[in-house]
């Protein structure tokens, strides 16, 4: 019988999917985007001062999923997170709830501007995906 040798390589459409490129030039401060990555939704927000400050002024001991903003961020004026409720997996709404980052409305999980549970049945925070800034406008995901 003769052997077939297998590759253990990924396609090019599936390394295609591996990391999505994403132009940052026309997100204005305040604002978030949703973006496809991997079929998941990605959040990336353009955060304001009053974002980034609002964040860094949250006291660790009162996080459930205890995590300073600057491990979150590479660049505090942008937020990249996963857009999947850690409780449920549902797709939290942005710029709402009691901390002004995410709210999802199916069982009531608030997000903070550094996209960490602060109120809701979420255990952790929302998950921050591989990501490595091109240049100042452009950020690749994966």
């Amino acid at each position: 019988m003769d052997m077939v040798p297998v590759s253990r390589g990924a396609t090019k459409d599936v390394l295609a999917m591996a990391n999505l490129e994403v132009d940052l030039s026309k997100i204005q401060p305040g604002q978030t985007i949703t973006v496809k990555w991997r079929g998941k939704p990605v959040f990336i927000r353009r955060r304001t001062e009053d974002d980034i400050a609002k964040a860094n002024a949250v006291e660790l001991s009162n996080l459930r999923d205890p995590e300073p903003d600057s491990v979150r961020v590479k660049n505090p004026e942008w937020l990249i997170v996963i857009g999947v409720c850690t409780h449920l997996g549902c797709v939290p709404l942005p710029n709402a709830g009691d901390y002004q980052g995410w709210f999802c409305p199916c069982h009531g999980s608030h997000y903070d501007t550094s996209g960490r549970i602060r109120k809701g049945p979420a255990p952790y925070n929302l998950e921050v995906p591989t990501y490595s800034f091109m240049d100042d406008d452009k950020v690749v995901v994966g």
